[in-house]
């Protein structure tokens, strides 16, 4: 890796790894990070080694089809799921795959993030998905992330982890810290009670204000499931003014 660009993305490959590996997102030798590089070929962590020991000359360049370029190690043996998210989204430019344990806790009780909560989740990400379990490692978790990759930016894998995709490798793992802060704080309000949705209205005030503050349209992004309209309650004797009152003018007796 003689080429200046590479080696930059290397580095920056290299540091997000320690960065998954410190905020316990990881353990062992579990996750993996790609990144497109110039030439459309995939820099890929390898397979069986901890986020936390990774170096620049660990990585491993593979073509878009996940044969080796350069690297003596063995790709990520979850690299099928990495390329699929490539093959089907040309502006992703990286991915990151972890196990950070509040969001992969949702995902293992397989609860999708699809609640309106948290304003930044709503404009940055949307709703997250949740894709049927897969085997990993295998072609099942191509398939099974399909049908999200085109509409998402991340998607919680059944019993597995999460997968994140952006435009480099930065905004790949800040919607991975985003997600699992997200999934800890909606943790904690159900321990409190329970969550409370935001209303309809106030998700479309929200979306005016990033269109006009920010220049940002989540309208394309997983619709969020919004709080219920509000039931009004009455009591017996309103509900028997009410119905007196349509028997009234509809000339019908109320005796």
């Amino acid at each position: 890796m003689n080429n200046e660009d590479v080696i930059r993305l290397a580095d920056v490959i290299v540091e997000v790894c320690r960065r998954v590996d410190a905020r316990g997102f990881v353990s062992a030798s579990d996750g993996n990070i790609t990144a497109r590089l110039p030439n459309g070929n995939i820099l890929t962590t390898p397979t069986a080694i901890n986020k936390g020991f990774v170096r620049e000359n660990d990585l491993v360049e593979v073509t878009p089809s996940g044969e080796r370029v350069t690297g003596s190690r063995k790709p990520s043996s979850e690299l099928d799921m990495h390329l699929c998210i490539y093959e089907s989204r040309p502006d992703v430019k990286a991915v990151v795959h972890c196990h950070p344990v509040y969001a992969t806790a949702f995902a293992t009780a397989r609860i999708p993030l699809s609640e309106c909560l948290f304003p930044e989740v709503i404009v940055g990400l949307g709703a997250v998905p949740l894709a049927p379990y897969a085997t990993p490692s295998t072609k099942e978790v191509r398939d099974s992330i399909a049908p999200f990759v085109k509409s998402a930016d991340a998607i919680l894998l059944a019993n597995h982890g999460v997968v994140t995709y952006g435009s480099d490798v930065w905004d790949a793992y800040f919607k991975m810290e985003k997600i699992e802060h997200a999934a800890h704080i909606q943790f904690a309000a159900r321990m409190l009670g329970g969550e409370k949705l935001l209303t309809t209205e106030e998700v479309s005030k929200l979306r005016a204000v990033s269109q006009s503050s920010y220049g940002k349209d989540f309208s394309g992004r997983p619709a969020c499931d919004t709080a219920p309209s509000e039931e009004i309650e009455l009591s017996s004797g309103e509900m028997k003014t009410i119905i007196d009152e349509v028997k009234k003018r509809l000339n019908v007796s109320t005796k």
